[in-house]
C-alpha cells in the first residue's frame, strides 16, 4: 500500500466538497478546481478528512495512483484555501515589467515590449518594475506560467541576466581569455 496515499488529507471547514461519478469538485475562498479521478481509485469524504482507496486486485499500478492522487488533491485543498505564490526576479538593465488587467508587459532588452496574456487563475503584481509576484490556486497553471514567462528570456550563465525565481542562483562561468 503507498505510504502517501495511505494519509488522509485534512478538509478545512471553509470548503465545498463534491464528488459525483469519479468528477471531484473542490470550492474555496481562493477558487474553484475540479479533478477527475482514475478508474481504479475512489473517495471515501467525511466532514474533515478525505482518504483515498484503491483496487490492488485489478490493476498494478494503483498503488502510484493512490499517492500521486492523493497529493494532487492535498495540492488542490492547498490551493483553494492559502493559494500559491511565487516570484520572479527581473536581473539585466532595462528589464522592466508592467500590469495591464490580465495581460503582463516585459521589456527584456528586445526591440519591442513583449505582452504576455495571463490565464483567468493567474494574478501577477510587479514591485519596483523588476519583481513579478504570481498567484493561483491551481499550482500546475502556476507553474506552466512561469517556464512561459522564463522562456522569454532565460537566466543565462555569463552575466547572470535574465527571468530568475527567487532565490535561484545562477553558477557563473568565465568568459573567453584572450591569447596570452
Amino acid at each position: 500500500m503507498s505510504r502517501i496515499g495511505k494519509k488522509p488529507v485534512n478538509l478545512p471547514k471553509n470548503l465545498n466538497v463534491s464528488y459525483d461519478s469519479k468528477n471531484l469538485v473542490i470550492k474555496g475562498p481562493k477558487g474553484e478546481m475540479h479533478f477527475t479521478i482514475p478508474s481504479p481509485i475512489d473517495l471515501i469524504i467525511s466532514e474533515t478528512e478525505l482518504s483515498v482507496k484503491a483496487d490492488y486486485k485489478n490493476d498494478t499500478n494503483s498503488k502510484a495512483l493512490m499517492g500521486t492522487t492523493r497529493a494532487t488533491i492535498e495540492n488542490i485543498v492547498f490551493g483553494v484555501t492559502e493559494g500559491f505564490k511565487k516570484k520572479l526576479n527581473l536581473v539585466g538593465v532595462g528589464y522592466r515589467a508592467a500590469v495591464n488587467g490580465d495581460k503582463l508587459q516585459l521589456n527584456l532588452g528586445y526591440s519591442h515590449p513583449v505582452n504576455f496574456k495571463l490565464p483567468h487563475n493567474v494574478h501577477a503584481k510587479v514591485e519596483g518594475n523588476t519583481q513579478i509576484f504570481l498567484e493561483s490556486c491551481d499550482k500546475q497553471l502556476l507553474g506552466q506560467v512561469i517556464a512561459d514567462i522564463r522562456n522569454f528570456r532565460p537566466p543565462e550563465p555569463y552575466k547572470g541576466k535574465g527571468i530568475l525565481l527567487e532565490g535561484e542562483v545562477v553558477r557563473r562561468k568565465a568568459g573567453k581569455s584572450g591569447k596570452k
